[in-house]
């Protein structure tokens, strides 16, 4: 009896969970927990604007660039470059720049551009927006400096084309498309202001005296073949003084005496081949 007693109350101890079980059981219940959240984690979601650029171990996916829409990426071996492809801006700080006939000014442009190829952006160079800045400087000081200051004020659309095409060709190895530069201002120093305003005032002092003495010429011309019509028919000066008269009389804040020769309407007309 005592031995099945013994025997009874071996077979009813608990099985006692060692270390390792615990350790496992732990994690079993962090991962049963923690797996919707990785899932979640795997899906990304790309925009309509945005490309995604998927690296896994350091080379590039082949489905990249990826989206838009939703993708699916592995937690710890795969890393996300994201890449916009709206249309980016930016202003180029005041350059001066000496012309083609030794005028230094100060121009400001701005530059838009997009990004056209995301692998080549991403693999080819470090930082797009930084690169595209420093070469539109360059290339911008280059051109300006081939052209007079005349021709910098009158074509300024035309450099701006010329300066898009140029700086286009590098930007192409980076996957960046330059849509458009514009100078917006050219500043000039304010002695050559000053110089170039008495200039076209004298220009325009020099047109108004060439104006005036042709007109005074033209002037002269009619006054001569009216005097001539006059001498001929004398009854038109008559007509003439008459309408001097009435030209005066409207003005009736003033009186003015305004002789009038008796003989003038008799006057004939005299024959110059008797004088």
């Amino acid at each position: 009896m005592e031995q099945r007693a013994k025997t009874d109350t071996t077979n009813t101890r608990y099985y006692k969970e060692s270390r390792k079980e615990k350790v496992f059981r732990i994690l079993a219940i962090i991962g049963i927990i923690l797996f919707p959240l990785i899932l979640l984690i795997c899906f990304r979601v790309v925009k309509q604007y945005k490309r995604a650029i998927i690296m896994r171990f350091g080379r590039v996916r082949k489905d990249s660039p990826a989206g838009p829409g939703i993708i699916w990426v592995i937690p710890c071996t795969d890393s996300i470059h994201m890449v916009d492809l709206r249309t980016q801006s930016f202003n180029l700080p005041p350059q001066e720049v000496l012309t083609k006939d030794s005028v230094t000014v100060t121009v400001d442009a701005v530059v838009y551009f997009h990004i056209d190829k995301p692998l080549h952006c991403l693999l080819n160079i470090q930082s797009n927006k930084y690169a595209n800045e420093l070469i539109t400087i360059a290339t911008i000081r280059n051109i300006l400096g081939q052209h007079s200051l005349y021709t910098l004020l009158t074509s300024r659309e035309t450099i701006s084309q010329k300066s898009r095409a140029e700086i286009d060709k590098t930007t192409q190895l980076w996957g960046v498309k330059i849509e458009r530069v514009e100078i917006k201002d050219v500043f000039l120093p304010f002695e050559l202001q000053k110089a170039m305003a008495a200039e076209a005032e004298g220009t325009r002092i020099a047109k108004a005296k060439v104006i005036e003495a042709a007109g005074e010429i033209k002037a002269a011309e009619n006054l001569k073949e009216a005097s001539l019509i006059m001498m001929e028919n004398p009854h038109i000066m008559l007509l003439r003084y008459l309408q001097t008269l009435n030209y005066i009389a409207a003005d009736q804040s003033t009186t003015v005496l305004f002789p009038f020769p008796i003989e003038l309407p008799g006057a004939r007309p005299q024959c110059h081949k008797c004088n």
